[in-house]
């Protein structure tokens, strides 16, 4: 059974790997994964947050950088040296494959880091705002998941690993808002 999946996996990462190439994609996917490329957003939140909220709004950052951190830590520290998943853009069987669109790195590949951190912060967020804007629904889910296909499309992550991470970060978001609601009731 195990091994059924792990073929899917390797065969849907194919097909998006390979089978979605083109130049747009080519160009416009290594930015989607690029934390730089997002600096301008998370500016733009923290802004905000101290803007609109003041005193609260401190609060919601460093509930912010909480999720980040428990996203990270599980993914990274936690679930990633124990599963010890090798990357597909580092498997010996698809190197005649990869196109290697970014560098690959030597770190594991499941879960997806970046799918849990970004699915994180998003849930986190939507939990947050959504009764105050509810555009922040598809677009934190958009943001979200278009990072976490990026991951697949570059070649350093299978569709597997993005889903898990993606289940992950959306359960730790919940639980990081939770948490914020718990101790700013009046939020």
């Amino acid at each position: 059974m195990i091994e059924q999946v792990l073929q899917f996996d390797t065969e849907l990462f194919l097909k998006i790997h390979l089978g979605l190439s083109n130049g747009f994609f080519d160009w416009l996917m290594p930015l989607m994964r690029n934390r730089f490329f997002w600096s301008p957003l998370y500016l733009f939140i923290i802004i905000f947050c101290i803007k609109q909220y003041k005193k609260q709004g401190y609060y919601i950052i460093g509930m912010i950088l909480f999720t980040f951190a428990m996203g990270d830590l599980i993914a990274s520290r936690l679930i990633k040296p124990f599963i010890a998943r090798v990357r597909p853009c580092n498997d010996i069987d698809l190197q005649n494959y990869i196109i290697h669109r970014v560098p690959c790195g030597s770190g594991l590949s499941f879960p997806s880091a970046h799918a849990t951190n970004h699915f994180a912060i998003a849930v986190f967020l939507i939990c947050v705002f959504y009764s105050r804007w509810k555009p922040i629904l598809p677009i934190g889910l958009f943001w979200a998941t278009i990072i976490s296909f990026a991951q697949v499309y570059v070649g350093v992550h299978y569709p597997i690993d993005v889903t898990v991470g993606a289940l992950l970060g959306t359960t730790i978001g919940l639980l990081c808002a939770k948490l914020f609601k718990t101790l700013q009731p009046d939020f």
